[in-house]
C-alpha cells in the first residue's frame, strides 16, 4: 500500500505526504500552524523556536504540497494547527501517528520510518547529482565553524549545478 492508498484519518494521510514533499522533519509538521504559511507567495516560514538548529527556515512549496495543504485546510479551521490531533484541533498529531500508519500500511520498523522520508530524500537528490549545498539546504543542515555558530557560505546554487 502507498500513502496515497492510505485510507486512515485524513490529516495523518496528508502529514506523511506533505513529508514527504517538503523533506522537513516530523516534528516540524505535526507542529505546524496555519499562520506559518503563504500560500498565495508558496512558502511555509518554520520559526526559529520549531527548528532543531534554532533558525528559521523557510520551505518552498511545490503545487503538490499547496495541494495537500488545500485538503487538509478546512480540517484545521478550529485551531492554529494544520495537521491536528484526532481528538481535538488544539493538539498536534501524536509523535508517533505517522509511524504507526506507517505500520498499518504494512512497513516494518526496519523498512521505513516517517523521519526515513528525509533519507530517502538525500539519498536520490545525491544519486540525481544535485548540488549537495541544495541538498543541505532543503533539509535545513547548516554548516558549522569549529566553535559551533552557523557560516554563511557560497550562495546555493553558486557551483553551477542543478
Amino acid at each position: 500500500m502507498t500513502v496515497d492508498e492510505y485510507d486512515g484519518w485524513p490529516t495523518i494521510k496528508a502529514a506523511l505526504q506533505f513529508l514527504a514533499l517538503t523533506c522537513v522533519r516530523p516534528g516540524e509538521v505535526r507542529g505546524a500552524t496555519r499562520d506559518e504559511f503563504d500560500r498565495k507567495k508558496a512558502v511555509w516560514n518554520i520559526p526559529a523556536e520549531r527548528m532543531k538548529m534554532r533558525a528559521p527556515h523557510d520551505v518552498p512549496l511545490s503545487k503538490q504540497a499547496l495541494s495537500v495543504l488545500e485538503g487538509v485546510w478546512q480540517l484545521s479551521e478550529d485551531g492554529g494547527l494544520v495537521f491536528p490531533s484526532i481528538r481535538s484541533t488544539e493538539r498536534p498529531l501524536s509523535e508517533n501517528a505517522m509511524n504507526a500508519a506507517l505500520r498499518r500500511m504494512g512497513y516494518g520498523k526496519d523498512e521505513v520510518t516517517a523521519h526515513g522520508f528525509r533519507v530517502t530524500a538525500s539519498t536520490i537528490l545525491n544519486a540525481r547529482d544535485y548540488d549537495p549545498d541544495v541538498i543541505e539546504a532543503v533539509l535545513a543542515h547548516q554548516t558549522r565553524t569549529p566553535s559551533g555558530a552557523p557560516t554563511t557560505e557560497r550562495p546555493i546554487g553558486s557551483s553551477g549545478s542543478r
